[in-house]
C-alpha cells in the first residue's frame, strides 16, 4: 500500500513536472509583446519597443532582452533608456487560463538612462507619461493608462545614469550602480522608493523616501520627500559644475528634500574638504561646514539661501541671497558677511581662492572681518567689498627690510623679522580677470602708514602704486629733510611688483627727489664737512639702487 501511494506521488510530481516544462511552450508569450509595447507607450508617452520575450514557470516572470525607450524629440534621437533585460512578474493563473497579462512586479536590469538639461531648465524625463502637447483623444489615452498602471515592485538594477546638457561638448557624467527600489507603486497616488548610486570619480548618494503622485503634465514637478546622504563627491566631476570655474573638491551632504511640485526645500549640512574656489587655487587642507537652508520656485528657476551658516574652525560667517537661472548658468546675488574672524582658522583657506603669501611667512594672531558681495554668473563669479584685518602679524615676512633702500627711513623695523599689522583695509574686486585692491590702509606701527592700490593678475603677478608715510626712525631725520628742516609728514612713494610669492618693492624715485628736494641739498652740503644727515645719505642710497 505505501509503495502504491508513493508511486502516485510520483507520478503527480513527474507531471506536474512535465507541465512546466511544456507550458511556455504552449503559451506564446511573444504574443503578448505588441500589447505590452503599446501600453508602456501609452504609459510612458514614449515609444517603447522590446525584443523577444520568454517565460519562466518557476520564478512567474516573463523576461524581455534589448529594451528601449525612446528620449523626447526635442532633446536626442537617441534613447532615452536602453536595458539589457527587462523581467516582468506576471500572475500564472489569469495568464494560463484566461490569458490575462496582470503585472506584479518589474525589474529592469543594467540599464542606461541619459538625463538632458535643456537651456530653459527643463530635462528630457519632464514629458515622461505627461499629456502636454498631446491631441485630446491621445492624452486621454495615455492619462488613463498610466493612471491604471499599478504595479507591487518596481526595480532597477545595476543602472548607469548619464547627466549632460542639450547642444554641449562636455561629455556627459555617468553616475553607476544605479540601484532603484520602489514598492506599491501607482501614478495616483504616493509610493516609497530608495535610491544608491555611485557619483563620478567616486563617492555615493542614498536618496529614501516617498513620491506622488506623479504630475501628469510634467513629471520633473511630481512632489516628493526625502532623506538624502552623500559621501565623498568630487564637486568638478559631478555634472552640475562648470570645470572652467575651478569649483572643486569633496562634498558630503546630510539632510533633506521635499518638493509639492513648485515649490522645493532643501535644509541640511553641507561639509567639503579639499575645496578649491578659483582656477588655479590650491585644495585647502582645512574643512568647511555649512548648514543651510535653500528655497527653490521650480516655476520660475529661481530661490534663496536663507540660511548659510558657514564654519571653518573658529571662524563663523553668512552666506544668503537669492539666485537664479539663465538658460545653463546659475546667477547668484549673495552676500557674505564674517565680522571678527580668527585669522589663524581662515589663513588655510586663502589658498583655495587663489591668494598666495610671500614664500616661508604665515599671518599670525588677529581677526579678518569680511562684508562682500557674490554676483554673476556661479562659474564667473564677481565679488566686491570691504576686507579688514586687525591686530595680527605677517610672521616670517620682514617688510622693512623689503622695502630696499627706503628701509634706511625706518630704522628699527629692519631689525624685526616679523611685520606687526595694527590694521589693514582695502576695498576688493575678484573676478576671472584677476583681483583689484583699493583703498589700501596698511598699518604697521613699526614702519608707518602704507596706502594705495592695485592688481593682482589671474598669474599672481603684482602691479601696485604704494605711499609710505613712514614713522620711527623717520622722524628724527627724514622728516624734517622732507620738509626743509621744519616740522611735517615724510611720504615715500613706491611700487610692488614681482608675485605674491615673492614681491619686489621698488622705489620711486622720482617722487622720493621731489619730496626730499630741499632736505637734500642741505644733506649735500653737510656732506662736504663730513656732516651728512642719515636721511641724505640714504637719498643716495635711493639713487644709486637699481629700480
Amino acid at each position: 500500500m505505501q509503495k502504491r501511494w508513493l508511486r502516485i506521488v510520483l507520478i503527480a510530481v513527474a507531471v506536474i513536472f512535465v507541465i512546466i516544462l511544456v507550458l511556455p511552450l504552449l503559451i506564446n508569450v511573444n504574443s503578448y509583446r505588441p500589447k505590452i509595447e503599446a501600453n508602456a507607450s501609452r504609459a510612458l508617452g514614449r515609444q517603447v519597443t522590446v525584443g523577444n520575450l520568454s517565460l519562466s514557470i518557476f520564478s512567474g516572470s516573463v523576461e524581455a532582452d534589448n529594451v528601449a525607450i525612446a528620449d523626447d524629440p526635442a532633446f536626442s534621437k537617441s534613447p532615452f533608456v536602453t536595458a539589457k533585460s527587462l523581467k516582468i512578474g506576471v500572475e500564472l493563473m489569469p495568464l494560463i487560463f484566461s490569458k490575462e497579462l496582470k503585472i506584479t512586479e518589474i525589474l529592469l536590469e543594467q540599464p542606461q538612462i541619459t538625463l538632458l538639461k535643456a537651456a530653459n531648465g527643463k530635462w528630457n524625463y519632464s514629458s515622461l507619461g505627461g499629456t502636454s502637447g498631446k491631441k485630446p483623444e491621445e492624452a486621454k489615452s495615455g492619462a488613463a493608462a498610466a493612471a491604471g498602471l499599478s504595479v507591487g515592485k518596481l526595480d532597477i538594477d545595476n543602472g548607469v545614469v548619464m547627466v549632460g546638457t542639450t547642444n554641449s561638448n562636455a561629455k556627459p557624467k555617468a553616475y553607476d550602480k544605479v540601484d532603484v527600489k520602489v514598492t506599491d507603486f501607482s501614478a495616483t497616488s504616493q509610493f516609497p522608493f530608495k535610491l544608491t548610486a555611485n557619483t563620478p570619480s567616486g563617492g555615493t548618494v542614498e536618496v529614501s523616501g516617498k513620491a506622488g503622485p506623479i504630475n501628469p503634465t510634467d513629471t520633473s514637478k511630481t512632489p516628493f520627500e526625502s532623506t538624502v546622504k552623500i559621501n565623498n563627491m568630487n564637486i568638478a566631476a559631478s555634472g552640475f559644475i562648470d570645470p572652467a570655474s575651478g569649483i572643486g573638491g569633496l562634498a558630503n551632504f546630510d539632510g533633506t528634500l521635499t518638493s509639492n511640485g513648485s515649490q522645493a526645500k532643501a535644509v541640511g549640512t553641507f561639509t567639503g574638504t579639499k575645496l578649491t574656489l578659483a582656477p588655479k587655487a590650491t585644495p585647502a587642507p582645512e574643512t568647511v561646514v555649512i548648514k543651510h537652508t535653500v528655497d527653490v520656485d521650480l516655476d520660475k528657476q529661481s530661490g534663496t539661501l536663507t540660511q548659510g551658516d558657514i564654519s571653518i574652525g573658529k571662524a563663523q560667517a553668512h552666506l544668503t541671497g537669492p539666485f537664479h537661472s539663465e538658460g545653463e548658468t546659475e546667477v547668484v546675488n549673495l552676500k557674505l558677511n564674517g565680522p571678527s574672524m580668527p585669522i589663524e582658522a581662515l589663513e588655510a583657506m586663502l589658498p583655495a581662492f587663489g591668494i598666495t603669501l610671500p614664500s616661508g611667512s604665515r599671518l599670525k594672531g588677529g581677526t579678518m572681518s569680511v562684508d562682500l558681495a557674490i554676483t554673476g554668473p556661479i562659474d564667473k563669479a564677481v565679488v566686491t567689498g570691504p576686507v579688514k584685518l586687525s591686530d595680527t602679524s605677517l610672521a616670517g615676512f620682514n617688510l622693512g627690510a623689503k622695502l630696499g633702500a627706503l628701509s634706511a627711513f625706518a630704522g628699527k623695523a629692519v631689525s624685526q623679522p616679523d611685520t606687526s599689522i595694527r590694521n589693514l583695509s582695502t576695498n576688493v574686486h575678484v573676478s576671472s580677470a584677476g583681483k583689484q585692491l583699493d583703498a589700501i590702509n596698511l598699518d604697521a606701527p613699526a614702519i608707518g602708514v602704507i596706502t594705495g592700490a592695485g592688481t593682482v593678475s589671474p598669474g599672481g603677478a603684482l602691479n601696485f602704486k604704494m605711499v609710505a608715510n613712514l614713522s620711527g626712525g623717520v622722524a628724527g631725520g627724514l622728516t624734517k629733510v622732507a620738509a626743509g628742516g621744519r616740522t611735517g609728514g615724510s611720504s615715500i612713494p613706491f611700487a610692488v611688483e614681482g608675485t605674491t610669492s615673492d614681491p619686489h618693492f621698488v622705489p620711486e624715485l622720482g617722487g622720493v627727489a621731489a619730496g626730499l628736494a630741499a632736505g637734500a641739498v642741505k644733506g649735500a652740503v653737510g656732506s662736504a664737512t663730513g656732516t651728512a644727515t642719515a636721511p641724505a645719505k640714504a637719498l643716495g642710497g635711493l639713487i644709486k639702487k637699481k629700480p
